[in-house]
């Protein structure tokens, strides 16, 4: 699972990053903004593509969807049109129970 944080300390991120917190590349994201409308990051002066946290919040549905779900394109694209919420709802419970695990898991090496 990748390492997106649950606080965001800028207003934008600069893609490079958020392809560091996916764990893929940039031409990826910039290829998931072709498919996806609602994901439209900004641009600055000088044309690098800056994301909101709204957008990553985005990013990290489809990245469950294709990467962890293993939906193609098209079928993550149906299943974010027709159930938006019931797919952030199922990926945050889904993140919350990975992050549950990890923390069992180093309090049983405690133990």
């Amino acid at each position: 699972m990748p390492n997106i944080p649950t606080f965001f300390e800028k207003r934008y991120y600069p893609i490079r990053d958020v392809a560091a917190m996916f764990e893929v590349n940039t031409s990826t994201l910039r290829f998931w903004e072709k498919q996806f409308p609602e994901l439209r990051p900004k641009t600055n002066a000088r044309g690098v593509r800056m994301y909101s946290p709204e957008n990553i919040e985005t990013l990290r549905q489809i990245y469950y969807l294709v990467k962890e779900r293993g939906f193609t394109l098209k079928g993550a694209k149906q299943k974010k049109q027709q159930n938006p919420d019931e797919t952030a709802q199922v990926e945050d419970v889904v993140r919350r129970l990975m992050k549950l695990r990890e923390e069992l898991q180093q309090f049983k090496k405690t133990l």
